[in-house]
Formats: structure tokens, C-alpha cells, sequence
């Protein structure tokens, strides 16, 4: 395979001459941030990748509920199905993805998910750029419930733009 000539990355962010210990390390022990029917794992927020992405495993119970169908204006969102079924929306249909499977919505994408199998559902989520969704996870089914107004500024603010159904 050949390359071209001009492949373009990104200019420098870092312009010191030596590089700088500061990686990070999550042991996989480490518990949960958020826990319920949803348990969710912080690995790279927004704040620890400097807005450059944000990813989470998300773990759902058999049958969980899920996000109906919406989109995002300012970020892409992707998914990797660690284990178990996912029931994906593309904007057109639902698909199932399984073990392996990858899923990305580019900016814009109307999407939705949920787990409706009867086993678990372990996934990898990824916001880029790196929005600080966490308050988003914590407060959206407290938001949901006050229902209105409410949730809707709430869901503006977290750049979820959902379809009425």
C-alpha cells in the first residue's frame, strides 16, 4: 500500500524540545463512577483529555432502557460493543451489534440505543471532542423525570438534541 506524499496531521500542540511524564493510569479495578441499571465507568473525561475526547464503559443490565433517538451538534459519538447486544439506531433502522462491533455516528447523526436482550451489555462510548458529559450521565434521569422545560434547556446544554417520537 502507498502512502501520499502530503499526509496532513494536525499542527503541534506541544512545543517543548523534551517530552513530559504525565500519563495516566486507571487500574481495571477501580470502581464505577456512576451505578444503577447504567454503570458507568469514567476512563478519559473531558477535563483529564483537555476537551480532546471523552470515553466510558457503559454496562447495561438484561432489557435496560437506553437513549432514544437523537443527535449531537457539536461532537461525534461512537460505540464498541465489549460484550453482549447492542440494539443500535442509524437514522434509518435498528441494527444489532454484537462483540466486536463498531459504531460511529459522525456530528449531526440521529441515533439512539438499547439494550433489549435478555443477557448484560458491556460497551465503550466516545465523545470527540471531549464535552464534559458527566453531569449529563448523573443528572439525566433526575432531569427526565422533571420532564418540560426543564429538560429541555438541560438537554441543550449537554448538546443532546433528541426527536420526538
Amino acid at each position: 500500500m502507498s502512502y501520499p506524499e502530503d499526509l496532513a496531521y494536525p499542527a503541534p500542540r506541544y512545543l517543548a524540545e523534551k517530552g513530559e511524564v504525565n500519563a495516566v493510569h486507571r487500574p481495571a479495578g477501580t470502581p464505577p463512577d456512576l451505578t444503577g441499571s447504567t454503570t458507568t465507568h469514567y476512563l478519559a473525561t473531558h477535563d483529564s483529555t483537555g476537551g480532546e475526547f471523552g470515553l466510558y464503559k457503559v454496562d447495561m443490565e438484561a432489557r435496560a432502557g437506553g437513549a432514544r433517538t437523537h443527535f449531537h451538534r457539536a461532537m461525534s459519538e461512537s460505540f464498541y460493543v465489549l460484550s453482549g447486544q447492542l440494539d443500535f439506531y442509524d437514522g434509518d433502522s435498528w441494527v444489532k451489534a454484537g462483540e466486536g462491533d463498531f459504531l460511529y455516528v459522525p456530528v449531526g447523526g440521529l441515533h439512539a440505543f438499547r439494550n433489549t436482550a435478555d443477557d448484560p451489555l458491556s460497551m465503550l462510548m466516545l465523545f470527540s471532542p471531549g464535552a464534559p458529559r458527566e453531569e449529563y450521565f448523573e443528572r439525566v434521569v433526575e432531569m427526565t423525570r422533571r420532564g418540560g422545560e426543564e429538560l429541555t434547556r438541560f438537554r441543550v446544554r449537554h448538546d443532546s438534541y433528541f426527536v420526538e417520537e
